[in-house]
């Protein structure tokens, strides 16, 4: 259960469904409540897919192009890191690729649950990375079940938080929404680091 908790944690702020909202309350604002529905169903499964090809498959793109376990944890650890600090800034869609070229073809796309919503919106290298990692260093069956039903249930929340644009949006208004994203932020910049940490840690220990 630990392992869970853990799991859907860095998963939930790595991701940051919230920062999100803007973004979907914009692509599916002319669309009928159930459209809306549709459209959230859609990307939180899409997201869900994403996820569990990248936490089963991911170890052998490892292995074909020769990345070490440590060199991903860098990698990774760095791009969460500088997730953190976009939402820290308010330049959460930036950081995702959504500058004001990409948001006016995003605004002028029927099908929006793949991209820009699942990627990179969503499901974006520093979660892809995560998942890799947990793959490699999690190995017992029951530790990979826990982490599985952590990948669902986050989805769930994606599409109940997705679901819930426009009334997340009509209580906390952007304000709400912006602070509470640098709150998540600082935990992503945390993880990051965390993540840059033991690999150096692990490369000192294997020099010595």
């Amino acid at each position: 259960m630990e392992l869970f908790m853990l799991t859907f944690a860095a998963l939930f702020s790595v991701i940051n469904p919230l920062g999100t909202v803007p973004i979907f309350v914009g692509l599916t604002k002319s669309n009928s409540k159930r459209e809306r529905q549709s459209t959230a169903f859609w990307a939180a499964t899409n997201v869900l897919i994403i996820l569990l090809i990248s936490f089963f498959i991911g170890k052998y793109l490892l292995l074909f192009f020769g990345i070490s376990l440590d060199a991903l944890k860098i990698a990774g650890g760095l791009i969460i890191t500088s997730s953190g600090f976009a939402l820290l800034t308010g330049k959460f869609t930036e950081h995702k690729g959504m500058k004001k070229r990409e948001k006016d073809d995003a605004f002028n796309r029927s099908e929006v649950t793949l991209t820009p919503l699942a990627i990179p919106m969503l499901a974006g290298p520093g979660t892809i990375s995560l998942l890799i990692t947990y793959n490699q260093e999690y190995t017992l069956d029951l530790d990979r079940v826990w982490i599985v039903s952590a990948i669902v249930f986050v989805s769930i929340i994606i599409y109940l938080v997705l679901r819930s644009s426009f009334l997340i949006v009509k209580i906390l208004g952007a304000s709400g929404i912006n602070a509470l994203s640098r709150i998540i932020g600082f935990i992503v910049i945390a993880i990051g680091i965390e993540y840059i940490a033991g690999a150096v840690r692990s490369i000192y220990l294997s020099l010595n």
